[in-house]
């Protein structure tokens, strides 16, 4: 999917980025147009898919979940019926954020995993994680501080 994108689209994509509670009426006079050619290009960018979903994003730490942990699986066999098993599973894992499957590593899967301690951590790895069908390795790299973290993508 590759959309052409005007100055004004790429402004309003961008303003919602940064605030996405933003009110018709102010991200129209933000940008430069009336509210209702405004509302129009924010449903067409919806519509498109380019908008993928609004969310409020929480604050980690003041919900108590001090401790982010990236964590590389190694699964035992590299077939499609065991990494579409071992997806089924952690998509229902509330701690897990991010899953990616990697090349280049001897991880085949990457997580980005939030607990609220190590105590936590443990319950997680070895009550629910080491558990899955398929899962020969873990290596879990715990996050000190976060230097970025952001939300917005790059609109060129």
């Amino acid at each position: 999917m590759n959309i052409k994108l005007d100055r004004k689209d790429k402004k309003i994509l961008k303003l919602m980025q940064i605030n996405g509670r933003i009110s018709n009426l102010e991200l129209a006079d933000q940008v430069g147009l009336s509210p209702t050619p405004c509302s129009r290009r924010v449903k067409h960018l919806e519509e498109s898919g380019l908008i993928d979903r609004h969310v409020t994003l929480l604050n980690a730490e003041a919900l108590g979940l001090n401790l982010t942990v990236i964590i590389g699986i190694s699964m035992d066999r590299h077939t499609p019926d065991r990494f579409e098993q071992f997806e089924d599973a952690i998509i229902n894992m509330p701690e897990v954020l991010e899953c990616s499957i990697v090349t280049g590593q001897a991880a085949d899967f990457l997580l980005k995993v939030v607990v609220r301690d190590m105590r936590h951590y443990e319950e997680f790895l070895l009550g629910q994680l080491t558990k899955l069908n398929g899962v020969s390795g873990v290596h879990s790299s715990f996050v000190l501080r976060q230097v970025i973290n952001k939300t917005e993508l790059p609109l060129q």
